[in-house]
């Protein structure tokens, strides 16, 4: 479990999205888009993100859209905000898209 000691300032955010290229800072929460080659292979992402996510014990929200993927990490246990569980997270989360063959669209989750 996070707390309020645990929360990153925008900067560590900043910092850590260097590294990150899939993803983006978005109202408290570390977002990205995924665009698998075909439907069923977005399906196989999310199952991935699933086993990530009860391994880490930290879920995101997921919405998919016939063959992208939405994802969003906060902690909300840490009042909506960012922490290090977050960054590592989304950085599993990326590892899953790029063995699934997915392409990061995560100018897709600005709007």
């Amino acid at each position: 479990m996070a707390g309020k000691d645990d929360l990153l300032t925008r900067s560590a955010i900043d910092d850590a999205l260097a590294e990150l290229p899939d993803w983006r800072y978005r109202q408290g929460g570390l977002v990205t888009v995924y665009k698998c080659p075909t439907s069923a292979a977005a399906l196989e992402l999310i199952a991935a993100v699933g086993r990530i996510a009860e391994q880490q014990n930290h879920h995101p929200d997921l919405d998919w859209r016939y063959n992208r993927v939405f994802v969003r990490y906060t902690s909300h246990d840490a009042g909506s905000e960012v922490t290090q569980r977050d960054i590592r997270a989304a950085t599993s989360a990326s590892e899953a898209a790029a063995e699934a063959g997915a392409v990061s669209e995560p100018a897709l989750s600005d709007g």
